[in-house]
């Protein structure tokens, strides 16, 4: 079996500390910003993900002493194993619903204790672990997620519902998006328009109309962005002039 050891020292073997200055302006960790603190070490995405699927096995142990770890790019590799993981206890032919439920409140814990905590962690996994085992549920803790005072579970709650939209179900994200339109940060804003425009395009273009003419003034200049961002020229400036 796998170890967090290994993963951590294959990701060592490709860090760059160019990368890892890069990475730290990008991701906002100076003092008072959102991921103020976070460390990295200069491994790309791309790569973080090839790495991690070497490391399917990995066990819960491993994977909380990878999530634990001050190191951006461990936890993201330790979220990329928990989502093949769920994966895997999904296909049709060979679904384990105690496995699933295992996972979940796996990933629920490490979200809890805050390690799920930056924009690209929690963009890669909640749809993936929360959405998509949320979809045939009820989904009444993404509304009280939607109300949490930490930012990190507010946008685990806006993003688990692109899982739903791709399934062609809406509800829910309008649902959050109530709840989160009068978010001050823009990280909820971003994800809150994203999650509207998604539903236009995905789902039905009337119920994002729809819910742009009723919610255009509580919309900020960002959420209305994101939203409308694939209506036409005219579209776009009659919904901002609302």
């Amino acid at each position: 079996m796998s170890s967090a050891r290994e993963l951590q020292e294959a990701l060592a073997a490709v860090a760059d500390r160019e990368n890892a200055r890069t990475l730290q302006r990008f991701f906002k960790t100076g003092k008072g910003q959102y991921g103020a603190g976070d460390v990295f070490i200069g491994v790309k995405v791309p790569e973080v993900r090839r790495i991690a699927r070497g490391f399917a096995d990995l066990s819960p142990a491993d994977l909380n002493d990878l999530l634990d770890s001050e190191v951006h790019e461990h936890r993201f590799a330790a979220l990329a194993v928990l989502v093949m993981q769920f994966q895997s206890a999904s296909r049709p032919a060979a679904r384990d619903d105690a496995e699933r439920e295992r996972l979940v409140e796996f990933y629920l814990s490490a979200m809890r204790r805050g390690r799920v905590n930056n924009w690209d962690l929690v963009d890669s996994s909640a749809e993936y672990i929360l959405g998509e085992y949320l979809f045939d549920r009820p989904r009444d803790q993404l509304l009280r997620l939607a109300r949490s005072g930490v930012v990190w579970q507010r946008r685990i709650a806006m993003l688990s519902t692109f899982a739903f939209i791709k399934h062609g179900d809406a509800s829910t994200t309008l649902e959050v998006a109530d709840v989160l339109l009068d978010d001050k940060h823009d990280l909820i804003q971003k994800a809150v328009g994203w999650m509207l425009r998604e539903v236009g395009k995905r789902v039905d273009l009337g119920l994002l109309t729809a819910f742009l003419e009723a919610n255009a003034t509580r919309l900020s200049r960002v959420t209305m962005s994101y939203a409308t961002e694939h209506l036409s020229q005219a579209d776009r400036v009659y919904y901002r002039s609302l």
